[in-house]
């Protein structure tokens, strides 16, 4: 294994064994003054899954997130990823040690241009300087060539192909959802959360983008933790699912296994769940 130091945090070089969990939530809390968001949660997702996160609104699912990518320190409670411990590091370091993510609401950079927006997220990977970049050295001028056929490699990946001039205010909102998909990939991430990507997209788009997940996670064997509202996504995609409701988990198993939990039907499904639908 090769450990590289950034500030006191280890940033491990390593392959991950299949039966390896990525990220442990060993009884994590999180209060916002009197409200409990999320309630002594314990979670564990397998290295190279798709794992799903739901629940009906204000379960804490996106509060788990934020709390796994840096957003938000949780009050009690430990997060290790690979092993280690990363509650309270901040979100840079989180993303340098390899945690990438979306929003529920999409947060681009609305006046750049989609290649702008993907060479932002391939930032933490570049090695040279500012006065490298001030006085163009041969090695910035090197990577930045590469940067940009990165940047294209991966908007050609996530469907963007031909729209790198487009700025990101003026794509389509199913296009600015793969957009963002490209940008959180483009760190090299070894976890990819995905809270909500089909939010507000066209139903005729969504079997695409299920694709693209399905893709994303095949692809280097990345591990994928979705929030995810529209059911029939996450029963296609997801190798395990856990529920929340009231901050808490209600539940945690296979689509099978949830789709047929009375206690989950009851809290959110509303009904047996058709897994052939």
């Amino acid at each position: 294994m090769k450990a590289i130091s950034l500030k006191g945090t280890l940033r491990l070089e390593k392959e991950v064994p299949l039966t390896d969990p990525i990220i442990q939530v060993k009884n994590v809390s999180k209060f916002f003054g009197g409200l409990t968001a999320v309630n002594q949660v314990d979670l564990e997702v397998p290295a190279k899954y798709i794992y799903s996160i739901i629940g009906p609104n204000g379960a804490g699912k996106t509060t788990l997130f934020n709390c796994i990518s840096g957003f938000y320190f949780p009050e009690k409670g430990e997060i290790l990823f690979h092993g280690d411990p990363i509650q309270g590091l901040s979100t840079n370091l989180v993303a340098w040690l390899g945690i990438s993510r979306t929003y529920q609401n999409i947060r681009l950079f609305s006046n750049l241009t989609a290649v702008e927006n993907i060479l932002i997220g391939l930032h933490p990977n570049l090695k040279t300087n500012w006065f490298e970049a001030i006085v163009h050295t041969k090695r910035f001028q090197k990577e930045e060539g590469g940067s940009i056929k990165e940047a294209l490699r991966l908007l050609d990946y996530v469907g963007l192909k031909g729209y790198g001039d487009f700025l990101a205010k003026n794509l389509p909102y199913g296009l600015q959802r793969r957009l963002e998909i490209g940008r959180a990939l483009a760190n090299q991430p070894k976890l990819l959360l995905l809270d909500e990507p089909t939010a507000g997209m066209a139903t005729d788009q969504v079997p695409e983008l299920i694709t693209l997940i399905q893709e994303v996670q095949q692809s280097g064997l990345k591990t994928v933790i979705l929030v995810e509202h529209n059911m029939n996504v996450v029963m296609k995609v997801s190798d395990r699912i856990t529920v929340m409701h009231q901050g808490k988990v209600l539940a945690e198993g296979t689509p099978g296994e949830i789709a047929t939990n009375h206690e989950v039907q009851t809290a959110y499904l509303g009904g047996l769940y058709d897994l052939n639908a």
